[in-house]
Protein backbone atom coordinates (compact mmCIF):
# COMPACT_ATOMS: atom_id res chain seq x y z
CA UNK A 1 0.00 0.00 0.00
CA UNK A 2 1.50 3.29 -0.85
CA UNK A 3 2.39 6.31 1.50
CA UNK A 4 -0.13 8.20 -0.06
CA UNK A 5 -2.88 5.69 0.43
CA UNK A 6 -2.38 4.97 4.23
CA UNK A 7 -2.63 9.08 4.81
CA UNK A 8 -5.32 8.85 3.03
CA UNK A 9 -6.68 5.99 5.27
CA UNK A 10 -5.94 8.14 8.40
CA UNK A 11 -7.45 11.61 7.39
CA UNK A 12 -10.55 9.26 6.25
CA UNK A 13 -10.94 7.95 9.41
CA UNK A 14 -10.13 10.89 11.59
CA UNK A 15 -12.34 13.10 9.82
CA UNK A 16 -15.13 10.93 10.10
CA UNK A 17 -14.33 10.25 13.56
CA UNK A 18 -13.77 13.75 15.00
CA UNK A 19 -16.42 14.88 13.00
CA UNK A 20 -19.10 12.45 14.74
CA UNK A 21 -17.69 13.72 18.06
CA UNK A 22 -18.17 17.09 17.10
CA UNK A 23 -21.62 17.25 16.06
CA UNK A 24 -22.78 14.46 19.29
CA UNK A 25 -21.71 17.95 20.89
CA UNK A 26 -23.35 19.97 19.79
CA UNK A 27 -26.13 17.50 19.41
CA UNK A 28 -25.70 16.83 23.39
CA UNK A 29 -25.95 20.55 24.28
CA UNK A 30 -28.57 21.16 21.82
CA UNK A 31 -30.86 18.33 23.45
CA UNK A 32 -29.82 19.56 26.74
CA UNK A 33 -30.75 23.46 26.20
CA UNK A 34 -33.54 22.22 23.51
CA UNK A 35 -32.51 25.25 21.25
CA UNK A 36 -29.80 25.03 18.76
CA UNK A 37 -26.28 26.77 20.16
CA UNK A 38 -24.54 28.94 18.18
CA UNK A 39 -21.39 27.38 16.92
CA UNK A 40 -18.52 27.56 20.00
CA UNK A 41 -15.02 28.77 19.64
CA UNK A 42 -13.81 26.18 21.77
CA UNK A 43 -15.54 23.17 20.27
CA UNK A 44 -13.98 24.13 16.48
CA UNK A 45 -10.61 24.77 18.47
CA UNK A 46 -10.48 21.38 20.07
CA UNK A 47 -11.55 20.07 17.37
CA UNK A 48 -9.06 21.73 15.30
CA UNK A 49 -6.39 21.02 17.52
CA UNK A 50 -7.27 17.14 17.84
CA UNK A 51 -7.07 16.56 13.99
CA UNK A 52 -3.73 18.61 13.87
CA UNK A 53 -2.22 16.61 16.53
CA UNK A 54 -3.90 13.42 15.78
CA UNK A 55 -3.03 13.40 11.81
CA UNK A 56 0.70 14.32 12.82
CA UNK A 57 0.92 11.45 15.23
CA UNK A 58 -0.64 9.05 12.48
CA UNK A 59 1.73 10.68 9.64
CA UNK A 60 4.91 10.06 11.65
CA UNK A 61 3.94 6.31 12.81
CA UNK A 62 3.48 5.46 8.82
CA UNK A 63 6.66 7.44 8.18
CA UNK A 64 8.71 5.33 10.51
CA UNK A 65 7.45 2.31 9.65
CA UNK A 66 7.93 2.84 5.76
CA UNK A 67 10.46 6.02 5.74
CA UNK A 68 11.25 5.32 2.06
CA UNK A 69 7.95 5.70 1.00
CA UNK A 70 7.62 8.75 3.22
CA UNK A 71 9.99 10.32 1.32
CA UNK A 72 9.39 9.35 -2.07
CA UNK A 73 8.27 12.22 -4.39
CA UNK A 74 4.29 12.00 -5.95
CA UNK A 75 4.00 10.41 -9.70
CA UNK A 76 2.04 10.82 -12.88
CA UNK A 77 -0.46 8.21 -11.79
CA UNK A 78 -0.81 9.84 -8.04
CA UNK A 79 -1.31 13.04 -9.10
CA UNK A 80 -3.73 11.69 -11.25
CA UNK A 81 -5.41 10.19 -8.60
CA UNK A 82 -5.21 13.13 -6.57
CA UNK A 83 -7.03 15.37 -9.20
CA UNK A 84 -9.95 12.83 -10.04
CA UNK A 85 -10.72 12.52 -5.76
CA UNK A 86 -10.77 16.20 -5.65
CA UNK A 87 -12.93 16.88 -8.57
CA UNK A 88 -15.63 13.96 -7.45
CA UNK A 89 -15.33 15.13 -4.01
CA UNK A 90 -16.36 19.09 -5.13
CA UNK A 91 -19.64 17.78 -6.07
CA UNK A 92 -20.29 16.41 -2.85
CA UNK A 93 -19.51 19.56 -1.49
CA UNK A 94 -21.34 21.95 -3.85
CA UNK A 95 -24.38 20.19 -3.40
CA UNK A 96 -24.04 20.19 0.25
CA UNK A 97 -23.36 24.28 0.24
CA UNK A 98 -26.85 24.36 -2.12
CA UNK A 99 -28.16 22.26 0.00
CA UNK A 100 -27.58 24.29 3.21
CA UNK A 101 -28.41 27.35 1.27
CA UNK A 102 -31.75 26.53 0.15
CA UNK A 103 -32.64 25.47 4.04
CA UNK A 104 -31.53 29.02 5.04
CA UNK A 105 -33.90 30.67 2.83
CA UNK A 106 -36.54 28.26 4.30
CA UNK A 107 -35.90 28.43 8.10
CA UNK A 108 -33.54 31.43 8.33
CA UNK A 109 -31.08 29.77 11.17
CA UNK A 110 -27.83 30.85 10.58
CA UNK A 111 -26.34 28.89 13.60
CA UNK A 112 -28.22 26.29 11.56
CA UNK A 113 -26.45 27.38 8.72
CA UNK A 114 -23.43 27.45 9.86
CA UNK A 115 -23.33 24.04 10.80
CA UNK A 116 -24.65 22.23 7.44
CA UNK A 117 -21.86 24.42 5.91
CA UNK A 118 -19.57 22.60 8.20
CA UNK A 119 -20.76 19.23 7.80
CA UNK A 120 -20.87 20.04 3.93
CA UNK A 121 -17.00 20.91 3.84
CA UNK A 122 -16.05 17.80 6.09
CA UNK A 123 -17.99 15.22 4.14
CA UNK A 124 -16.70 16.81 0.87
CA UNK A 125 -12.98 16.26 2.11
CA UNK A 126 -13.85 12.83 3.33
CA UNK A 127 -15.39 11.85 0.05
CA UNK A 128 -11.97 13.10 -1.39
CA UNK A 129 -10.04 10.78 0.87
CA UNK A 130 -12.37 8.37 0.02
CA UNK A 131 -12.40 8.40 -3.62
CA UNK A 132 -8.28 8.31 -3.46
CA UNK A 133 -8.37 5.06 -1.57
CA UNK A 134 -10.54 4.10 -4.32
CA UNK A 135 -8.60 4.95 -7.06
CA UNK A 136 -5.63 3.97 -5.41
CA UNK A 137 -7.24 0.42 -5.29
CA UNK A 138 -8.72 0.26 -8.32
CA UNK A 139 -5.30 1.22 -10.05
CA UNK A 140 -2.94 -1.40 -8.41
Amino acid sequence: MPFKEKSAWIMAFLLTALGIAYFYAVTSIWSESGQLAAPMAPLLIAYTASLIALAVVGHIAIAVVTPKDANASTDERERRIFERAGHRSSYFIAAGLLLSLGHYLYFRNGDLLFYAVFASLMLGQIMEYVFQIVFFRSTV
